[in-house]
Protein backbone atom coordinates (compact mmCIF):
# COMPACT_ATOMS: atom_id res chain seq x y z
CA UNK A 1 0.00 0.00 0.00
CA UNK A 2 2.94 2.16 -0.05
CA UNK A 3 4.75 1.32 -3.28
CA UNK A 4 5.14 4.00 -5.60
CA UNK A 5 2.28 2.50 -8.13
CA UNK A 6 -0.31 1.69 -5.80
CA UNK A 7 -0.24 5.38 -4.76
CA UNK A 8 -0.45 6.35 -7.87
CA UNK A 9 -3.08 4.43 -9.19
CA UNK A 10 -4.95 3.39 -6.09
CA UNK A 11 -4.73 6.34 -3.55
CA UNK A 12 -2.80 7.39 -0.47
CA UNK A 13 -3.89 5.03 2.40
CA UNK A 14 -1.13 6.24 4.90
CA UNK A 15 0.22 3.21 6.01
CA UNK A 16 3.63 3.79 6.85
CA UNK A 17 4.03 2.27 10.23
CA UNK A 18 3.36 -1.35 11.66
CA UNK A 19 0.78 0.36 13.66
CA UNK A 20 -1.00 2.12 10.79
CA UNK A 21 -0.97 -1.37 8.99
CA UNK A 22 -2.27 -3.34 12.29
CA UNK A 23 -5.32 -0.45 11.97
CA UNK A 24 -6.00 -0.03 8.06
CA UNK A 25 -6.34 -4.58 8.39
CA UNK A 26 -9.15 -3.58 10.74
CA UNK A 27 -10.84 -0.86 9.70
CA UNK A 28 -10.20 -1.30 5.51
CA UNK A 29 -12.80 -1.71 2.78
CA UNK A 30 -12.68 -4.95 3.37
CA UNK A 31 -14.62 -5.02 6.90
CA UNK A 32 -17.73 -2.91 5.70
CA UNK A 33 -20.88 -4.89 6.14
CA UNK A 34 -22.46 -5.95 3.01
CA UNK A 35 -18.70 -6.90 1.18
CA UNK A 36 -19.77 -10.31 -0.64
CA UNK A 37 -17.60 -12.81 -0.46
CA UNK A 38 -15.48 -11.79 1.95
CA UNK A 39 -14.06 -8.95 0.89
CA UNK A 40 -10.40 -8.66 -0.66
CA UNK A 41 -7.79 -11.47 -0.16
CA UNK A 42 -4.36 -12.22 -0.02
CA UNK A 43 -2.95 -13.53 -3.71
CA UNK A 44 -0.39 -15.99 -2.54
CA UNK A 45 2.23 -17.62 -5.27
CA UNK A 46 0.78 -20.95 -5.33
CA UNK A 47 4.36 -23.15 -4.71
CA UNK A 48 5.99 -21.13 -2.25
CA UNK A 49 3.14 -19.05 -0.47
CA UNK A 50 4.67 -16.29 -1.09
CA UNK A 51 2.03 -13.02 -0.84
CA UNK A 52 2.16 -10.81 -4.03
CA UNK A 53 -1.08 -8.94 -3.98
CA UNK A 54 -5.19 -8.82 -2.97
CA UNK A 55 -8.00 -9.27 -5.15
CA UNK A 56 -11.34 -9.45 -3.94
CA UNK A 57 -15.00 -7.90 -3.67
CA UNK A 58 -16.08 -4.90 -2.26
CA UNK A 59 -19.81 -2.90 -1.92
CA UNK A 60 -18.66 0.40 -2.07
CA UNK A 61 -21.13 3.52 -0.76
CA UNK A 62 -20.57 5.01 -4.02
CA UNK A 63 -21.35 2.60 -6.23
CA UNK A 64 -24.35 0.67 -6.91
CA UNK A 65 -23.28 -2.72 -7.57
CA UNK A 66 -20.33 -4.74 -6.23
CA UNK A 67 -16.99 -4.03 -7.52
CA UNK A 68 -14.08 -6.30 -8.00
CA UNK A 69 -10.65 -4.72 -6.67
CA UNK A 70 -6.86 -5.59 -7.22
CA UNK A 71 -3.44 -4.76 -6.39
CA UNK A 72 -0.45 -6.61 -7.01
CA UNK A 73 3.76 -5.44 -5.96
CA UNK A 74 4.91 -4.38 -8.94
CA UNK A 75 7.59 -6.96 -9.55
CA UNK A 76 4.74 -9.40 -10.17
CA UNK A 77 3.32 -7.82 -12.62
CA UNK A 78 2.78 -8.71 -16.49
CA UNK A 79 2.85 -12.21 -15.53
CA UNK A 80 -1.24 -13.27 -15.29
CA UNK A 81 -1.31 -13.21 -11.61
CA UNK A 82 -4.12 -10.45 -11.60
CA UNK A 83 -5.46 -11.96 -14.75
CA UNK A 84 -6.04 -15.36 -13.17
CA UNK A 85 -6.87 -14.28 -9.88
CA UNK A 86 -9.38 -11.38 -11.17
CA UNK A 87 -10.94 -14.51 -13.43
CA UNK A 88 -11.73 -16.43 -10.04
CA UNK A 89 -13.33 -13.68 -8.37
CA UNK A 90 -15.27 -12.39 -11.24
CA UNK A 91 -16.78 -16.24 -12.14
CA UNK A 92 -17.08 -16.83 -8.18
CA UNK A 93 -19.32 -13.52 -8.24
CA UNK A 94 -21.26 -15.11 -11.46
CA UNK A 95 -21.31 -18.31 -10.52
CA UNK A 96 -21.68 -18.54 -6.77
CA UNK A 97 -22.79 -15.46 -5.75
CA UNK A 98 -25.46 -15.20 -8.87
CA UNK A 99 -25.07 -11.33 -9.30
CA UNK A 100 -26.68 -9.73 -11.94
CA UNK A 101 -23.57 -7.15 -12.45
CA UNK A 102 -20.29 -6.68 -11.48
CA UNK A 103 -18.49 -3.09 -11.39
CA UNK A 104 -14.59 -2.17 -11.19
CA UNK A 105 -13.20 1.08 -10.61
CA UNK A 106 -10.14 2.49 -12.08
CA UNK A 107 -7.75 5.26 -12.25
CA UNK A 108 -7.64 6.89 -15.60
CA UNK A 109 -4.22 6.67 -16.16
CA UNK A 110 -3.82 2.91 -15.40
CA UNK A 111 -3.84 1.21 -18.75
CA UNK A 112 -2.60 -2.03 -17.68
CA UNK A 113 -5.84 -2.57 -15.21
CA UNK A 114 -7.80 -0.63 -18.07
CA UNK A 115 -6.93 -3.86 -20.53
CA UNK A 116 -6.83 -6.08 -17.99
CA UNK A 117 -10.73 -5.49 -17.06
CA UNK A 118 -11.55 -5.59 -20.61
CA UNK A 119 -10.09 -8.97 -21.33
CA UNK A 120 -11.76 -9.99 -18.77
CA UNK A 121 -15.18 -8.86 -20.34
CA UNK A 122 -16.12 -5.41 -18.57
CA UNK A 123 -17.42 -2.89 -20.80
CA UNK A 124 -16.23 0.63 -20.18
CA UNK A 125 -19.27 2.59 -18.95
CA UNK A 126 -17.98 6.16 -18.11
CA UNK A 127 -15.81 8.47 -16.13
CA UNK A 128 -17.06 8.77 -12.38
CA UNK A 129 -16.35 10.64 -9.10
CA UNK A 130 -16.67 8.84 -6.16
CA UNK A 131 -18.00 10.84 -2.69
CA UNK A 132 -14.81 10.68 -1.27
CA UNK A 133 -13.31 12.84 -2.96
CA UNK A 134 -11.15 10.61 -5.35
CA UNK A 135 -10.82 12.19 -8.46
CA UNK A 136 -12.57 10.83 -11.59
CA UNK A 137 -12.41 6.81 -12.16
CA UNK A 138 -13.25 4.72 -14.83
CA UNK A 139 -16.34 2.79 -14.30
CA UNK A 140 -16.42 -0.86 -15.97
CA UNK A 141 -19.55 -2.79 -15.60
CA UNK A 142 -19.61 -6.95 -16.66
CA UNK A 143 -23.11 -8.08 -17.09
CA UNK A 144 -24.07 -11.98 -16.30
CA UNK A 145 -27.01 -13.89 -17.58
CA UNK A 146 -28.89 -15.06 -15.10
CA UNK A 147 -27.76 -18.87 -14.40
CA UNK A 148 -30.05 -21.18 -13.63
CA UNK A 149 -30.48 -23.39 -10.50
CA UNK A 150 -29.76 -26.61 -10.41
Amino acid sequence: MNEPSFIEFIGDRKVRTVAEAERYISEGPWTRPGAPGGGLNAVEISDTGEPIGICGLLKRESLPDPDIGFAFLRAHWSRGYACEAAAAVRDYARDVLRLPRLLAITNLNNTSSRRLLERLGFAYVRVTAPSDGTPGLALYAATFEPIPRP
